[in-house]
């Protein structure tokens, strides 16, 4: 078939580079204009423009895929289909209704769940166990139209935003090849989407990544592993913003410290949390863990990882990122920061 691709970033790429080796025409790609990235700002190609002119392929770069000079460009290619894959633009319904075959869509989950800007990072923050991409055809809805083909996969109980990413790109441009060969062939039944079972998986922002240490060990694993990318988990040491990069849960079931203790006062006035970090009568113990502590608290210390009480359960911290600094694995960030038990984690002193 006569394609014109639309898509911008690394997930993108992938499904383009399949329908080339497919043998379809690919008349012309359609991706965001180039923008300034970095400390330099140096203008910088999106990742699918990159790939289409490596292989000789027309790159359509508008502002506004919807003012009518671009929607008159995208009449000259003459495609049978526009297969669309994370552009970064909502289409008109002119556009939607142009190609014989008309648009459709690579999607990162198993829709109706998870329409929206950010499927893939959701499904981890939720602690799903299967997620995978739907070749959608595309209506005026976002993420509304109707199955094509979906393909299920795994996530890894280690799972994080960047493997999964790369596991769904790879899905996804196996799929679309699969797609566009039923399409034409007219071996393909539209599914309509169930609402009642949709949810939405709305944009990231930078707010999300404020380690709260009350939630659970487990909750916090899945927020840590689905932010990787951005913007990233971090909390507070030593008055100083610390990334945590690479974590695990130790035991969802370590006693915590309940509501009673938080901010409790104590005979000589001073609040737990105040005298937990001073008194040395809290030692060690339960195989080298400190009880009973508040939430942040780092309860032990090995050469490799430290450990942090969470609002139940304990995680073990094995890489992260300082301020200013580079990501380093903790064995090495404990040589420059003598992190020991009963330090408070996300606390500005």
């Amino acid at each position: 078939m006569r394609v014109v691709f639309m898509g911008t970033p690394d997930f993108a790429v992938g499904a383009l580079e399949a329908i080339v080796e497919a043998g379809h025409e690919v008349a012309a790609v359609v991706t965001q204009p180039d923008k300034p990235k970095g400390r330099g700002k140096e203008v910088q190609m999106t990742p699918v423009k990159v790939c289409a002119l490596a292989h000789d392929i027309p790159v359509f770069q508008p502002v506004k895929i919807k003012e009518p000079e671009a929607v008159e460009t995208l009449h000259t290619y003459r495609a049978d289909i526009f297969v669309v894959a994370a552009f970064g633009q909502i289409l008109s319904e002119e556009i939607l209704e142009m190609p014989k075959y008309g648009c459709v869509n690579i999607h990162a989950s198993l829709l109706p769940k998870y329409r929206g800007a950010g499927p893939i990072q959701w499904a981890i923050i939720n602690g799903e166990k299967i997620t995978g991409v739907t070749i959608m055809q595309m209506d005026k809805g976002l993420d509304t139209g109707d199955m094509l083909l979906g393909t299920e996969v795994e996530i890894a109980a280690d799972e994080t935003a960047d493997t999964l990413h790369d596991k769904l790109a790879a899905a996804g441009a196996a799929l679309i090849v699969e797609a566009l060969a039923k399409i034409e062939a007219g071996d393909v039944t539209p599914v309509k989407q169930n609402d009642g079972e949709s949810c939405y998986a709305k944009m990231l922002n930078k707010s999300m990544g404020k380690i709260d240490w009350n939630m659970e060990s487990e909750k916090l694993d899945c927020l840590i592993r689905g932010l990787i990318s951005w913007p990233g988990a971090s909390t507070i040491y030593r008055g100083k913003t610390l990334k945590i990069w690479r974590e695990e849960v130790v035991s969802a079931e370590t006693p915590a410290a309940g509501e009673a203790l938080s901010g409790q006062e104590t005979t000589d006035g001073g609040s737990v949390e105040e005298r937990f970090v001073a008194d040395t009568r809290f030692e060690q113990s339960n195989g080298g863990f400190i009880r009973n502590a508040p939430p942040g608290t780092v309860v032990r210390v090995d050469k490799d990882a430290f450990y942090v009480q969470t609002g139940k359960g304990v995680l073990r911290v094995l890489a992260v990122q300082p301020e200013g600094k580079k990501r380093m694995e903790v064995k090495d960030f404990l040589l420059g920061y003598p992190v020991k038990p009963g330090d408070m984690l996300g606390k500005n002193c």
